[in-house]
């Protein structure tokens, strides 16, 4: 796992939520997550599979925020787990060993030791910064990212008012992934912006080769 997660709006138009996540996926967006809070059942249902058939087409795997019954049904790569949902453990009771199973553990590496020892694939660290989207204290230390390098072997996604700007400390403490919504959803190109993404871990992966 490494370079840009791209992390869906709450969008009820799909038409746009596909394109723009398509062209994202041409920019090399390498995991989207569709989240969508405020979705009935059947828009969830709609919009992630409109996405799945997308992501396969780019091979880019999609897990679903939350709804384990919808990526099961759906059989998307993986489901992402916040500190309000089900455990860790539960949920990689349901959707078994190959799938993808994140976790959100905020700014605490209890939760990220937690999510080891549980069975997550990753583990994910925010807020760093404000965030349009999601509403949460900024109080994330930056330097949770090198403390987890040295502690548990998973990739590590930070979170919380990203841009290819700001993250750049955050990857060069050895943040895996970027996760992103508005500042490639927003983005007047969301290829230009999710290619920005993209050459930020080229330049300081190349630079640390």
């Amino acid at each position: 796992m490494n370079g840009l997660y791209l992390v869906t709006p709450d969008w009820d138009d799909t038409q746009k939520l596909l394109a723009v996540t398509e062209a994202a996926l041409r920019g090399g967006a390498a995991l989207v997550q569709y989240r969508h809070k405020t979705a009935s059942p059947m828009l969830r249902r709609e919009q992630a599979s409109g996405l799945l058939a997308l992501c396969r087409r780019h091979a880019c795997p999609l897990i679903i925020n939350d709804y384990v019954d919808l990526c099961l049904a759906l059989d998307a790569d993986g489901v992402h787990v916040g500190g309000k949902d089900e455990s860790v453990a539960a949920i990689r009771a349901q959707v078994g060993p190959e799938k993808i199973v994140g976790a959100s553990c905020y700014g605490s590496m209890e939760l990220a030791r937690e999510a080891y020892r549980s069975g997550a694939s990753y583990i994910a660290f925010g807020g760093f910064y404000p965030s349009l989207v999601k509403k949460y204290p900024v109080t994330t230390s930056p330097d949770i990212i090198a403390q987890a390098k040295l502690e548990i072997a998973l990739p590590s996604v930070v979170i919380g008012g990203m841009t290819a700007q700001n993250a750049k400390p955050l990857v060069a403490q050895g943040a895996d992934m970027v996760a992103a919504i508005s500042s490639v959803y927003l983005a007047v190109d969301a290829e230009a912006a999710a290619r920005e993404f993209v050459q930020l871990f080229a330049s300081l992966r190349g630079a640390s080769a």
